[in-house]
């Protein structure tokens, strides 16, 4: 369940106040030039088609794991190129719409691109990531976890966990705290990196995974 306001703060609250900004239409990701906006989600349906795809594919390619830089102009080649079966023509065409909207968005020529198939959770930890923003879209299994930035204590994270566990470090107060995008799901994490974002970047995971059963995750990031 995703909650894009809280009306409970921790007691030490940061100063700097963060939100997320939710909405069905592509749009919504603009959003993330706001100040206070750390995390802007396009709550994406996937067409049944699409889903079927994905699921061929991770079937067929349960380790398939894929990292290039591409421009909007290379995108769909580079990436069609990168599946060896067919039938995948949906897919590469929806990942290359996705680096046009990024690249467009951000006025980048290039972005650098990972697409991963997951048995595992692949940073299983509450992190922050050391970037100005990052794309990222689950077309199969148990999407990011994050948390709301009033909720989180930041002086808790990596090593001001004292070796312990996210659930009982006191990072958050509530496991209800903890926010969970939906498959299919686009979303612009905010970071470190942000211009006057310090402190600020989206705090989030990745979910645990059930036993048998995979998870398809694509991100983009900036790329000089």
């Amino acid at each position: 369940m995703i909650s894009a306001n809280s009306s409970r703060t921790l007691t030490t609250a940061p100063e700097k106040f963060r939100r997320a900004a939710l909405g069905k239409e592509a749009a919504i990701l603009t959003d993330i030039y706001q100040e206070e906006t750390n995390i802007a989600v396009w709550q994406r349906e996937l067409s049944t088609t699409l889903q079927i795809a994905v699921n061929n594919f991770l079937v067929s390619h349960p380790t398939f794991q894929m990292a290039m830089t591409v421009s909007p102009q290379s995108a769909l080649a580079s990436i069609s190129e990168s599946f060896d079966t067919a039938g995948q023509s949906e897919l590469s065409e929806n990942i290359a719409e996705l680096v046009d909207m990024f690249c467009c968005l951000f006025e980048l020529k290039r972005a650098g691109l990972r697409l991963t198939a997951l048995d595992c959770a692949m940073c299983p930890r509450f992190h922050v990531d050391k970037v100005p923003c990052r794309l990222v879209t689950t077309y199969q299994g148990i999407a990011t976890e994050w948390l709301p930035h009033q909720l989180v204590d930041r002086a808790k994270l990596g090593s001001g966990s004292n070796g312990q566990s996210d659930d009982k470090s006191g990072l958050f107060q509530d496991p209800q705290d903890i926010q969970q995008l939906g498959s299919g799901d686009v979303a612009l994490l905010k970071g470190e990196l942000w211009e006057e974002n310090e402190n600020a970047g989206l705090v989030h995971r990745s979910p645990a995974l059930p036993a048998d059963k995979n998870r398809l995750l694509l991100t983009l990031d900036f790329s000089s």
